[in-house]
């Protein structure tokens, strides 16, 4: 999703309508393109899941991990006669597969990843950086087919390139159980908009190599990371390091990681491009009969594989984990050469012949290693220079620092390390996943309702607050919620979107009752929340009451991640009528990718602003899209009014608006984007109906309160 300011003109809805089918060509989004798309929130329906009920992190923890990982290994040097094993072993295949699979995540919005077995689908199943890597998975088909449910091919994927680097000689970090599969493609993750494989539209400066639109990190269509050949397919380490530092920064990278994950990446395994003959098309293009082979093989396979087009290995013995990369990197010297297939690679110069690789299929035969630009960079720009030089001097360190990266890359989008599952796990607590210490105190939460009842703070503002402390999370890569309570910590407590002045005063009231009963904050603060909307609820007449699980821990200042962090603080929430600036895209569409972030359906986002709107929790104080006159009530007055013909709707602005009553002509409320595009899109307009009924007042109660504690224990249930 593109958070810029129209005035660069980049922003990217991420709502993308993508290429259509014949049947679809007659929808209307053809018809007209400017009607709001709702299919970002319904993703992944339940109808498409072949296992209904199936809690797969229960049945993962019944795995017989000892012989999973004997199987794995033991599959490694299993060569198969239809996609034989470089130099014996699919180590460096195995983790190719791995790191594609993880590398498209992103810090932004947390898409992409390794964390639901996507690779498995187009488009990524047909990106030309993932040539031939449908063969990885159909090797591994027999240990999925073994293992059925208790393993999905999200964790399968990852652990087959730890133990592709195992099996080559080097001890991982760790590893953890737990990503489920999904059963369709990710259509909602935007992945540009460029309509050709690697070309890009991405920059606003292609001078500015940080101009790269935001979410995306890949700098062209269809590369998961850099262009190995150069910034546009032309060499120069020192620009490529741009790129390099850039795409890797908005995952989440720092300087070291990165040249870690470069180094150790390449420290195994081998590219294929034998010649300038063309394979097959993409598994996306392929024959029926093909059953989602792509990249056909015509010119043979070991030594005369084409894969990215770049021949040769890194490494003196591409099968086995040493240190040679650095060595070949570092104390040689390198020149530009052309593969077989005519990309640019670099080749060192005056090599001694027992440095060489062998070749494929006659290990009497040796070959020149190779470097990518991306690799070069590793030694000429100045800062990854340093780094290579530690590396190249303390290889332990490289060790240390390389499978602490990979680990990073593959589990980031797993959340909070209270989502892991299995015997593997590291013991060791890191800061990228957001820390957060055992609520251990037990407090009684009616005293605790009661002294905020009893506090002067308002219903609006008990809300408000309990909203901002949850709404951070996303579903993508399991970051941000209230637990931990970070709200009161920077960046969070600093940010426009929570209202500082007003926040710090809040705090201090729910701080103080904290401290006196033994409650955490972050508990007390969803407590206020419940307090507010029970109030609310009772001025509207009904009795039902708001659920609470306490167990939240108070994060400390140095359990946050202050950078990493920086990217959960909202430019926009619909919820609470506010848009940070004027972006290129329209509110209602940024609001549908909150949801989406969420995990919100149509429906329950629909229920949730009707109800945000009567409780007075609008940022600063803005009466818009408050369509009552029982400001604190929990009513369903905001659809009562928004579908009543007694009013008409007149713009004020590009999104302001006035609800003015036909008969007097006078303004009766006022309204945003977000408010009137319940009225005015169809679906939206089925479900404001709904709860405009007279005989569904109790309904929008108790719906209200199912997806409030939806969000307040979104950050909770990936462990239940």
């Amino acid at each position: 999703m593109s958070v810029q300011s129209k005035t660069n003109g980049s922003g990217k809805c991420p709502v993308m309508h993508g290429t259509m089918t014949k049947a679809e060509q007659t929808t209307t989004t053809v018809w007209w393109p400017k009607s709001l798309n709702l299919d970002i929130l319904h993703q992944h329906d339940t109808k498409t899941n072949p296992l209904p009920g199936f809690n797969y992190k229960k049945e993962v923890k019944k795995l017989n991990f000892k012989a999973l990982k004997k199987d794995l290994l033991k599959l490694m040097k299993d060569s198969q006669e239809w996609w034989p094993a470089d130099l014996g072993t699919y180590s460096g295949l195995f983790v190719r597969m791995a790191w594609h699979s993880a590398g498209t995540y992103r810090i932004s919005d947390g898409r992409g990843g390794s964390g639901t077995g996507n690779h498995r689908f187009s488009p990524l199943d047909s990106w030309p950086d993932n040539t031939n890597l449908d063969k990885s998975r159909r090797l591994l088909w027999p240990i999925k087919k073994k293992y059925g449910n208790k393993i999905s091919w999200a964790d399968l994927m990852i652990l087959a390139g730890n133990m592709g680097y195992e099996q080559a000689g080097l001890k991982m970090y760790g590893f953890s159980f737990g990503r489920e599969d999904i059963w369709h493609p990710e259509k909602d993750v935007y992945w540009g908009s460029e309509k050709e494989w690697l070309t890009d539209k991405r920059y606003s400066d292609k001078s500015d190599r940080s101009s790269l639109e935001n979410p995306l990190a890949a700098v062209v269509m269809g590369l998961i990371y850099v262009n190995p050949q150069g910034v546009d397919g032309n060499p120069d380490p020192l620009n490529t390091a741009h790129d390099v530092r850039e795409t890797f920064g908005r995952m989440a990278m720092n300087d070291v990681e990165t040249a870690a994950l470069t180094v150790g990446g390449h420290s195994i395994g081998r590219a294929h491009g034998a010649s300038d003959a063309q394979s097959g098309v993409e598994p996306a293009a392929a024959g029926i009969e093909e059953q989602g082979f792509g990249w056909t093989q015509k010119n043979g396979l070991r030594e005369n594989q084409i894969t990215s087009g770049i021949h040769g290995a890194w490494t003196t013995n591409p099968d086995k984990w040493d240190h040679s990369y650095l060595d070949l990197l570092l104390n040689y010297d390198w020149e530009l050469k052309k593969s077989p297939a005519g990309a640019h690679q670099w080749e060192p110069i005056n090599l001694p012949e027992n440095k060489k690789p062998v070749n494929l299929g006659n290990p009497n035969i040796r070959h020149n290693p190779i470097m990518t630009d991306a690799d070069m960079a590793m030694k000429m720009d100045p800062e990854y220079r340093k780094i290579s030089e530690r590396f190249y001097k303390e290889p332990k360190y490289l060790e240390e620092q390389f499978t602490k990266a990979w680990f990073k890359l593959t589990h980031r989008d797993l959340g909070s390390k209270k989502n892991y599952i299995g015997p593997w796990i590291p013991k060791e607590e890191l800061i990228w996943q957001d820390p957060v210490p055992t609520a251990k105190k037990k407090y009684s939460t009616e005293k605790v309702k009661k002294l905020i009842a009893a506090s002067n703070i308002s219903t609006g503002d008990l809300v408000s607050t309990a909203w901002d402390s949850a709404r951070t999370f996303r579903r993508t890569d399991n970051r941000g919620g209230a637990n931990g309570g970070r709200i009161r910590l920077a960046p969070q407590k600093d940010w426009k979107g929570n209202e500082p002045t007003k926040l710090s005063k809040v705090l201090k009231v729910l701080e103080g009752i904290a401290k006196k009963t033994g409650a955490t904050v972050a508990d007390t603060i969803i407590l206020a929340g419940n307090v507010g909307l029970e109030k609310a609820i009772k001025k509207a007449g009904s009795k039902v009451k708001v659920p609470f699980t306490a167990g939240r821990g108070d994060a400390t200042q140095d359990q946050t991640d202050q950078d990493s962090f920086k990217v959960l603080e909202p430019i926009h929430d619909a919820f609470r009528n506010w848009v940070k600036q004027e972006y290129s895209v329209m509110p209602e569409e940024l609001m549908l990718d909150r949801a989406s972030l969420m995990n919100l359906t149509a429906k329950e986002m629909t229920c949730l602003i009707g109800g945000m709107r009567v409780l007075g929790t609008n940022h600063d104080g803005s009466k818009h899209g408050v369509f009552t006159d029982k400001v604190g009530t929990l009513t369903n007055d905001f659809f009562i009014h928004l579908t009543d013909m007694k009013y008409k709707w007149e713009p004020t602005g590009k999104n302001s608006y006035n609800i003015v009553e036909r008969k007097t002509n006078k303004v009766k409320f006022t309204a945003t984007r977000v408010d009137l595009v319940f009225g005015s899109n169809s679906v939206l307009r089925s479900y404001a109906e709904v709860y405009a009924q007279d005989d569904n007042k109790e309904k929008f109660v108790k719906d209200f309160i199912e997806v409030w504690t939806k969000i307040m224990n979104a950050d909770r249930s990936l462990s239940n």
